[in-house]
């Protein structure tokens, strides 16, 4: 953790060295998902619900997905642009040093603009708890907590997904992004809107639904059955990164050096 926080220290003093860049591209990422919650609010001005979700609710579900990837762009950005690691041989180095390769990818890069999006994301979730009411229980804040870590996990493991196949294709591939910009945008809605097979291929294969739509339906009260498997949906959520690591694992050991 140590190693982790420096990692953390020299990266935030470098970027902070173009501090006119830095405040400029952290207002850009304000203002990009700003512009997606407008239209989401100007949709609600002709509709009054979606499938039954208001407006404040689908801004909770939208601000919790938010958070945790503006959070995981930031921390795991590592992950996200690791083919640059493969091209230019820097991946050798990091073999060979006496730490994890997973701790040292997490420390190459970190994108502190993403702060911009995060503080966005912060306001949209004030607006929602403010509008929504919410029978506010010890339970129900945790189960609120963890759907944002939760998230930061799997988009966490999907980067690092993303990062293995540069061990066989050297360039990362597009395909990435569906499940990472796509999963995104699909989950700042409740996953009820969509159909069936939709719903359970972001719930079992990618579990998107563990960080949104399961545990809102707990914190909400719209589950009437079974509240303790919707309230502790997030903590299933984060067993998404064991397989991402594991096959990370494998990657490493079929990576093949480029001898410089």
């Amino acid at each position: 953790m140590k190693l982790y926080l420096r990692y953390i220290s020299i990266l935030f003093k470098s970027q902070m060295e173009y501090r006119t860049s830095f405040i400029l591209l952290s207002i850009g990422q304000f203002f990009v998902p700003f512009l997606v919650f407008v239209s989401i609010f100007l949709f609600f001005q002709r509709f009054p619900n979606i499938a039954g979700w208001s407006l404040y609710e689908v801004a909770l579900c939208y601000s919790v997905v938010h958070i945790a990837f503006s959070l995981s762009e930031c921390f795991a950005r590592g992950f996200d642009s690791f083919s640059s690691l493969i091209i230019n041989g820097d991946f050798d180095r990091i073999l060979v040093r006496p730490r994890t390769t997973i701790l040292q990818v997490l420390g190459s890069k970190f994108e502190f603009t993403r702060i911009g999006r995060l503080a966005q994301s912060i306001i949209v979730l004030i607006f929602s708890l403010v509008n929504i009411n919410i029978a506010w229980d010890p339970y129900k804040a945790i189960t609120l907590i963890l759907m944002i870590i939760s998230g930061i996990f799997i988009f966490a493991g999907i980067y690092m997904l993303g990062a293995t196949l540069c061990f066989w294709t050297i360039e990362g591939i597009e395909v990435v992004n569906i499940f990472t910009d796509g999963g995104r945008e699909m989950t700042q809605y409740p996953l009820s809107i969509y159909k069936e097979w939709v719903r359970k291929f972001f719930t079992f294969v990618i579990p998107f639904g563990t960080v949104n739509y399961l545990p809102l339906m707990f914190v909400l009260d719209k589950a009437q059955e079974n509240k303790l498997i919707y309230m502790f949906a997030p903590l299933l959520g984060m067993l998404f990164i064991i397989p991402c690591i594991l096959i990370w694992t494998l990657g490493v050991k079929h990576y093949k050096s480029t001898g410089s």
